[in-house]
């Protein structure tokens, strides 16, 4: 009985030894968790409580234009304020016109706090769904739209235009350059306008084509004006159309392909759109007229965060907040006797020395200036 007894206790003794390191294994796990909850709410309150998403036009978010510079810009936002994909920012595609509205009501449904249409042609489709929900803030990029909750995003393309519209005209072999626009509407005749007086302002007598192709995705189209301007003597074109300017790339970097010594140029829209032109070791792009949709936005996003959104109010984008620029990536193409010719007319701009026109009215008054 003796000997039990002390077999028992033994056991007893070595069971409370085995519950205590199991106790100091849980602490040392419930301390390790502790840390790591401490951390991860460290993390959430540098994120921000707030959440943000747009709707493309029919160009789609890759049309390596305004598109993908406002979803760039929506991305970069988010990175610097510790967002994550789909809760805290995201995009709905458009593929027509006829997705804007469901898109927008999607993303509201998703109650994202401010939500962006890239495009004038938004603009309906905008105000209808922010009457709904005034609860939610919008923004609409290049045009002016009515609502308490809507910011309305526009820039001063003509500058650029203008600026690359000089670049045209001193690149020029042959006196003719052309302008191929996409859906002809107040604002793409910006761009036209802008452009045809940078060229008119260089040289009176180079001969600006106009041409439209009614739409933004179509680069069968693009292709097809553009090989219809190259063929007939124009070698810089600039482009104002989205997904349709990738058209006129192909065409300029087909022709390059087929003949080394080919002299035609793409003046590309939106974003810095060297890429878009090379073809072997040559490449096509003269250089691009930046717009920087990817900074509007990101401004926008940082005024709601920080309780001033700009709801029903418009903000005009120019050169002076560096939110319009001419790239100089060719370097070999956009010499030096360019870069410093658009460096002066920048100046005059800046200055007040010139107003650009905006309208065909305003270009007509500023071509009977020029004689």
């Amino acid at each position: 009985m003796l000997i039990l007894a002390l077999l028992l206790a033994a056991v007893m003794v070595l069971g409370a030894c085995g519950t205590s390191n199991g106790d100091d294994n849980d602490q040392d796990t419930n301390d390790t968790d502790t840390e790591q909850t401490e951390g991860a709410g460290d993390d959430t309150e540098d994120k921000a409580d707030f959440s943000l998403a747009m709707v493309t036009d029919e160009g789609g978010v890759d049309d390596r234009s305004f598109n993908q510079s406002a979803w760039e810009g929506i991305q970069a936002f988010g990175a610097e304020h510790g967002l994550e994909r789909n809760a805290g920012y995201d995009y709905a595609q458009s593929d027509n016109a006829a997705d804007f509205l469901p898109n927008l009501n999607l993303l509201v449904q998703q109650d994202y706090d401010l939500i962006f249409g890239v495009g004038f042609a938004l603009k309906d489709a905008i105000e209808e769904v922010a009457g709904n929900f005034p609860e939610t803030n919008f923004g609409i990029i290049d045009e002016v739209a009515e609502g308490d909750n809507v910011a309305s995003i526009t820039f001063a393309e003509e500058q650029g235009s203008f600026l690359v519209g000089v670049a045209a005209a001193l690149k020029t072999e042959t006196n003719q350059v052309g302008f191929i626009g996409g859906v002809e509407s107040e604002l793409i005749k910006r761009f036209e306008t802008g452009f045809y007086a940078g060229v008119k302002a260089v040289d009176p007598n180079i001969e600006v084509r106009v041409d439209y192709a009614e739409s933004f995705s179509d680069d069968a189209m693009g292709r097809s004006i553009a090989n219809n301007m190259y063929s007939n003597g124009i070698d810089v074109i600039y482009h104002a159309a989205g997904g349709v300017g990738l058209g006129v790339f192909s065409e300029a970097r087909n022709r390059v392909e087929n003949d080394p010594d080919a002299n035609v140029w793409v003046i590309g829209v939106d974003r810095d759109q060297y890429e878009e032109g090379q073809q072997g070791d040559h490449n096509v792009t003269l250089t691009s007229m930046v717009k920087r949709v990817d900074v509007a936005v990101q401004e926008v996003a940082a005024m709601q965060l920080a309780g001033n959104f700009p709801g029903g109010e418009q903000i005009v984008f120019g050169l002076e907040d560096d939110a319009i620029a001419v790239a100089d990536t060719n370097t070999e193409a956009f010499t030096d006797e360019i870069a410093a010719a658009v460096q002066e007319w920048q100046q005059k701009i800046l200055n007040g020395e010139i107003v650009i026109p905006q309208t065909d009215d305003e270009l007509e008054e500023y071509l009977e200036s020029l004689n």
